[in-house]
């Protein structure tokens, strides 16, 4: 277990007005789409990820890997994830981390599924799937000072199959919210809301107004941020708008790190106003 320290929801918040930035940047690492110069690296994955954080860092307050770009890669993909977050706790601790795993599972499996995670790898948060119920977030929601994000009316297509039914006269996504404020230290919950739902946040907050909100699909999947921050944001601002592809592929060329710092920059440029508004 390494022992780093844990950020409070309160320390983000100031962290985001130091920034004036509610940026999350994904990285979500495709071997096949990173500069070809960085595949002669010794850890190409880890080595791409450590040129976008130094550039990047100081225009974003979290970073968010998806375990699937490193899982996918077998042990040498799971050695660069671990690399990244250790990097990420010892250079730049005031940066909010965000397993993007989407675990979920019963109680004893979603325990050590918590452990890999908080203690092991010491991520702030992890993302999690609710469809098995209470007892399959809870355990994660027992980790003192660490965040459960649930996903709640997700950015894809297919969130209509299921998420936006109406079931006992109530959509699901409003019952799955609803019923999730009344498990054990729920006070330690986020949640996951795509920006291409921009119509939906305003009853979303309406079911949790004090809740963060990350928010994937601004940018590549066509997400406006300025809908987001209308019907979104709250009195702590209580977003995080995330960017993956947007940034992080900004150039497949030598010049990547300062291509994402353009793209990062301009979407903080955004915030920023939209903040001092």
């Amino acid at each position: 277990m390494r022992l780093f320290y844990a950020m409070t929801t309160q320390e983000l918040v100031q962290q985001i007005h130091e920034k004036k930035s509610f940026l999350c940047i994904g990285l979500d690492v495709d071997l096949n789409k990173i500069p070809p110069h960085l595949l002669k690296e010794e850890d190409p994955i880890f080595a791409f990820n450590k040129a976008i954080i130094d550039a990047t860092h100081h225009l974003c307050v979290a970073y968010k890997p998806n375990t699937a770009f490193y899982e996918a890669y077998g042990l040498k993909g799971w050695k660069a994830l671990e690399k990244t977050i250790v990097y990420l706790n010892e250079n730049h601790p005031e940066i909010f981390t965000i397993a993007d795993a989407k675990r979920g599972d019963i109680g004893n499996t979603s325990t050590m599924y918590a452990k890999a995670f908080f203690e092991d790898l010491a991520f702030d948060s992890v993302t999690v799937a609710p469809y098995m119920g209470k007892d399959s977030v809870e355990p994660f929601l027992a980790f003192e000072n660490k965040h459960t994000i649930m996903l709640a009316l997700t950015s894809n297509q297919g969130a209509f199959d299921f998420q936006t039914k109406t079931v006992e006269g109530k959509q699901l996504y409003k019952q799955v919210l609803e019923t999730s404020k009344s498990w054990k230290n729920s006070e330690n919950l986020m949640y996951v809301v795509g920006a291409t739902k921009a119509e939906y946040f305003s009853e979303i907050r309406q079911i949790i107004p004090n809740s963060f909100l990350l928010v994937p699909g601004v940018g590549a999947q066509g997400g406006n941020l300025q809908d987001v921050c209308k019907y979104g944001m709250n009195a702590q601002v209580g977003l995080l708008i995330n960017s993956s592809r947007g940034i992080i592929y900004a150039s497949t060329e030598s010049d990547f790190a300062q291509a994402a710092t353009e793209k990062a920059k301009a979407l903080q440029q955004q915030m920023k106003l939209i903040l001092e508004a």
